[in-house]
């Protein structure tokens, strides 16, 4: 959960910038880039992070609901500020949301929900994926130039941080999959092997009998191995 403390742009750089990957998960950088932008910006009162994979934006960090639903209404209506600035990589500055007409359908929906002013940083982070820092205000005018150039630096610092893990993030599921493609493998290879003994045919003919048992028990394939090689000290 954000906290209300200030802190000093340095500071919030230089904590991005020596984020350990070993210590946290995608979720923990995603909650502290939108942490500390809160605490960082000048004017911000709340603060999301928006991520588009395959044309599907979603919310994956937040520092409250009314942020949420500013999110949401845009993801709905499939237009607004942060969709934007995700697709472009540029920066959408809304300084009188109550005025604002690029987005006739979004603004009276946000100012409803007490937005006053926004601000939207596209966050580029791989070829597949794409997002925003967005920064609300429940105050129209609340951020002037020095705090949107501020925000701007905030948001190359966390496009790095959220890039780095990102990757980190996928080659870690990677390995975590192969790792159990590995075990259901050897899973699979001692079940055709207890097969072969007990039947005297080759591998091939083993895999077949596995495979057969699968279907006609609409089981996966290293389900049924796994059941098998459970069941072979009893039985032997």
């Amino acid at each position: 959960m954000a906290t209300s403390d200030p802190i000093d742009p340095e500071a919030a750089f230089a904590r991005l910038a020596r984020i350990k990957l070993g210590e946290t998960d995608l979720r923990g950088v995603l909650d502290m880039i939108a942490d500390l932008a809160r605490r960082a910006v000048p004017g911000a009162d709340e603060v999301s992070v928006t991520l588009v994979r395959g044309q599907k934006p979603q919310t994956a960090a937040l520092t409250s609901d009314m942020a949420l639903r500013l999110d949401q209404a845009q993801y709905e209506l499939g237009s607004g500020p942060c969709l934007e600035a995700a697709g472009t990589a540029g920066v959408m500055l809304l300084s009188r949301i109550a005025t604002e007409t690029r987005w006739p359908r979004w603004t009276p929906r946000a100012v409803e929900l007490g937005a006053g002013s926004s601000l939207s940083i596209g966050l580029p982070v791989q070829e597949s994926v794409t997002g925003a820092l967005n920064v609300y205000s429940t105050t129209a005018d609340a951020f002037d130039d020095p705090a949107v150039r501020l925000a701007e630096s905030f948001a190359e610092y966390a496009a790095v941080a959220l890039a780095n893990a990102h990757l980190y993030d996928t080659t870690t599921t990677l390995a975590e999959q192969m790792r159990a493609a590995m075990a259901h493998r050897a899973v699979i290879e001692q079940a055709k092997g207890i097969i072969m003994a007990d039947r005297r045919c080759t591998a091939d003919e083993a895999f077949r009998i596995l495979t057969r048992i699968s279907q006609d028990t609409n089981r996966k394939l290293r389900d049924v191995a796994a059941a098998l090689v459970a069941q072979a000290p009893r039985s032997s």
